[in-house]
């Protein structure tokens, strides 16, 4: 229980807080290829900190190509990171491969500064292409390409009650947090015992949450310009604000029961029972007020090959090896998996279990599940195609400096001006 409620306020955060790094000295990029005393190919791998997945991936792939050595680098600094390895990749230095979800895509990308992937991937035999989940890959490429491959992604769901909406007239395709207010004020109201719309978080979560789901309004990195003192984000602070002075919502921690919705980030397929069934014995999936676009993604992390590198098709390798069945089965790979057969598996699994009784949720108890649900499931898997690359470093100013408009000792239009101007110096650093 503790697990999910902390999911539920953390979630929103990682699109952009996980990053990888060189831990060792970077060397010039050479046009000969690096070879150990045994002569096989040396490709390096930046990561920030130490992964059972990747660790697993090592061992499996050079079983697989023994005249390659995949060399992991690992530093736990995630600033030092940041710094270091965009100055090397700006000179020419760096590693082979390297996590790139905290750093300038886009600047990579107008500098010819990573491959692009689409090629290699269209030529790769090992790769069956109708397979992957193109709804995914297709929304993280940049000018077209792909340079940032993930290998495994997370879905933010909005969830009801199924139970207290059932009848209930709710368009969520279209609906905005002012209708999203009247309905909740409503039906919480409408029972023995007073419900909360949503719970656990303070507002600014809320706020973080919101913008990065409405991310591209606000942000232009491509300009380096932001849009925060707009009356649209102004007019954002004072509804959410105005839903906690009315009691819709409450940052207090609220019994199973006691709260009608609540929006959390699943992780694997299995998520989809254990964490829409734990709250609700009829969780009914919704679309988020004012979202636009489908079923968000979140990527954990993302890889690219260094343009310059006089490895890139044994790296090349080494990402189509992670593409693969072999690589997308691996037990210790996170997330939903970027092959269509490899989640549908696993959601057929879970409803067979299901089916026959023998799947249990985290507290003991059989979950009801129809196979219209699993329908749904499956269908929102393959129809994701929201993302936006989300600043990290945006997302926690307006955290830290909405709260003084929340705790009413600023107004909005302060704060508002406030986030205007630390967003736009960090966007022209």
């Amino acid at each position: 229980m503790k697990k999910w409620l902390c999911m539920i306020s953390i979630g929103i955060l990682m699109t952009s807080m996980t990053a990888c790094s060189s831990g060792g000295s970077e060397e010039l990029a050479s046009t000969e290829k690096p070879v150990t005393k045994e002569g096989q190919t040396v490709v390096t791998l930046s990561m920030q900190q130490s992964n059972a997945f990747y660790e697993t991936a090592e061992k499996k792939f050079e079983e697989k190509y023994p005249d390659i050595d995949l060399q992991i680098q690992i530093t736990d600094d995630y600033q030092k990171y940041q710094k270091t390895t965009n100055t090397a990749l700006l000179s020419g230095k760096g590693p082979d491969i390297f996590e790139i979800s905290s750093l300038p895509i886009d600047d990579y990308v107008s500098k010819k500064l990573l491959l692009n992937m689409d090629e290699p991937m269209k030529q790769e035999k090992t790769l069956n292409i109708s397979d992957l989940q193109m709804n995914i890959l297709n929304v993280l490429k940049l000018n077209g390409g792909m340079y940032a491959m993930p290998f495994g992604f997370y879905l933010r769901a909005f969830v009801g009650d199924g139970d207290i909406l059932e009848n209930k007239n709710i368009d969520d395709k279209n609906w905005t947090w002012k209708e999203f207010e009247k309905t909740s004020k409503k039906l919480g109201e409408s029972g023995t015992e007073r419900r909360y719309a949503l719970a656990n978080d303070p507002p600014e979560v809320l706020l973080q949450e919101m913008i990065v789901d409405k991310y591209t309004e606000f942000v232009d990195h491509t300009a380096k310009k932001a849009k925060f003192d707009s009356p649209l984000f102004v007019e954002a602070m004072q509804q959410i604000k105005k839903m906690y002075d009315n009691k819709v919502m409450t940052s207090e921690p609220a019994d199973i029961g006691n709260q009608m919705f609540y929006s959390t980030v699943l992780q694997s397929p299995a998520d989809f029972i254990n964490g829409l069934h734990l709250f609700f014995s009829n969780p009914k999936l919704l679309q988020k007020p004012e979202q636009t676009g489908g079923t968000r993604i979140i990527t954990a992390s993302r890889f690219a090959i260094q343009a310059n590198s006089p490895v890139k098709e044994e790296a090349w390798k080494f990402i189509a090896f992670l593409l693969s069945e072999e690589g997308q089965s691996l037990q210790e790979r996170q997330g939903f998996s970027l092959l269509k057969s490899v989640n549908e598996k696993q959601m057929n699994d879970i409803q067979e279990q299901v089916k026959s009784g023998t799947y249990k949720l985290p507290d003991g108890k059989a979950p009801k599940v129809s196979d219209e649900e699993f329908t749904q499931f499956k269908q929102l898997i393959s129809t994701a195609d929201n993302f936006a690359e989300a600043d990290g470093s945006v997302i926690s100013i307006i955290g830290d400096e909405s709260r003084s408009f929340f705790s009413e000792q600023k107004s909005a239009e302060e704060v508002a001006e406030l986030i205007q101007n630390k967003v736009t110096t960090l966007l022209n650093e």
